[in-house]
């Protein structure tokens, strides 16, 4: 199984604090079935450079990369980027997706989108070598008018969900909803530390009929590889 949107890096965002924790997080998705994970801290272009971003990324890595064992998941390094006004015509696009892929992981703001935002939704995933995935979808529902998410999924925008959204009493038959007409594409942990928020992919594909989890298993599958 494929973890795309994880904050297993220390040190770098609010997820994972340390090395110790981010192995911790590694090791129960091992347990979990998770093979390939990718590391996703958050982006905020308002509070660094891509360049600035980078370079603190590729520290993370380096400090717990030396630490990885022959059990833990192979880790692509990307970014959860929130989104702003020009993101579609910005030049560092392509250094913020999914290592050794055209995944480009990206997070909305948590409010109603305009015409114009959803619009260039699909005009970043109009780039040559870009693949947009979005973060999270159950947290926009709500503010969003009814059409918006059909808009995006009929210009193959890939559609994330978070493991909570399959595991909540009040949200699971939504979610198994969601999933059988399409609507959502892959379930990921969004996994910050050990505590609140923790590796919970295995208790989804645990949890929910044995056809849906394979459906999961073979879309995860299907958009690594485009």
């Amino acid at each position: 199984m494929i973890d795309f949107h994880s904050h297993i890096l220390p040190d770098i965002d609010d997820g994972s604090s340390s090395v110790d924790e981010s192995l911790r997080l590694l090791g129960m998705s091992a347990e979990q079935g998770i093979e390939l994970i990718c590391a996703t801290p958050h982006f905020y272009p308002d509070h660094e450079d891509p360049e600035s971003f980078l370079r603190h990324r590729a520290h993370a890595w380096e400090k717990l990369s030396e630490k990885l064992d022959e059990n833990s998941p192979k880790v692509l390094l990307g970014a959860e980027v929130y989104y702003f006004s020009g993101i579609s015509r910005n030049d560092m696009i392509s250094d913020l997706r999914i290592e050794d892929t055209d995944l480009f992981l990206l997070e909305m703001p948590f409010n109603k989108w305009s015409d114009a935002m959803v619009r260039e939704i699909v005009e970043l995933n109009d780039r040559h070598g870009v693949r947009v995935m979005l973060a999270h979808v159950e947290r926009y529902l709500k503010y969003q008018e009814r059409g918006v998410l059909d808009y995006l999924l009929e210009n193959n925008i890939i559609i994330q969900s978070n493991a909570e959204y399959f595991l909540d009493w009040k949200t699971k038959h939504k979610a198994l909803r969601m999933l059988r007409y399409g609507q959502i594409h892959v379930v990921s942990s969004d996994a910050h530390n050990m505590t609140d928020r923790r590796p919970r992919i295995g208790e989804v594909l645990s949890g929910i009929p044995t056809e849906d989890a394979e459906a999961l298993r073979k879309n995860a599958e299907a958009v690594l590889n485009g």
